[in-house]
């Protein structure tokens, strides 16, 4: 391998003597992007910037995706109507289709439920209380696993409570 003498060559190279490749070119020194006055996105870009991928901008028109899709809401209403016929013979896969669409998804609903729960008592003794009032059917299993959740939620919160008067306290002491 061959090393060019010329990258030893002692002159001195300033700035300006280097050149920049053409597609090195940024932004030109002393164009400051014009105000874009509140609106969303790149506030130092501006239509027709000149470092811009695309100057010209975005052009006039519909896109490809705006054509195709208004050429399908074009034909919906054919469609719909088949999917309508076709629910109406007894097509169950339409009738569903046509279902889903009207009516909304049933969602399972919690009910009131009342039974003994001693809230002074330790979260132990409270979750107890619950399972046994889920074995005598007072309240459902799913309604009692929300409630054992809840007392779980909350003695999470009485134990960071217990700890800040705790550290509180410590740092009472220490000063």
């Amino acid at each position: 391998m061959e090393i060019d003498p010329a990258l030893f060559d002692q002159t001195e190279t300033t700035v300006s003597d280097v050149q920049n490749p053409p597609w090195a070119g940024g932004p030109t020194p002393g164009v400051l992007p014009k105000p874009t006055a509140g609106k969303p996105g790149n506030p130092r870009w501006y239509k027709g910037m000149p470092t811009s991928p695309n100057p010209a901008g975005r052009p006039k028109g519909q896109t490809q995706q705006t054509k195709l899709m208004q050429r399908m809401l074009d034909g919906a209403d054919q469609i719909v109507e088949a999917v309508m016929e076709k629910a109406r013979e007894g097509d169950s896969a339409s009738a569903n289709i046509v279902l889903g669409r009207i009516l909304p998804a049933l969602r399972s609903q919690s009910e009131k439920v009342r039974f003994d729960l001693d809230t002074a008592a330790p979260i132990a003794r409270q979750v107890e209380q619950v399972l046994a009032a889920i074995a005598d059917a007072s309240i459902a299993p799913d309604v009692g696993k929300q409630v054992i959740e809840a007392l779980a939620a909350l003695s999470s919160v009485r134990a960071t409570d217990e700890l800040e008067e705790r550290l509180a306290a410590l740092e009472e002491r220490h000063l």
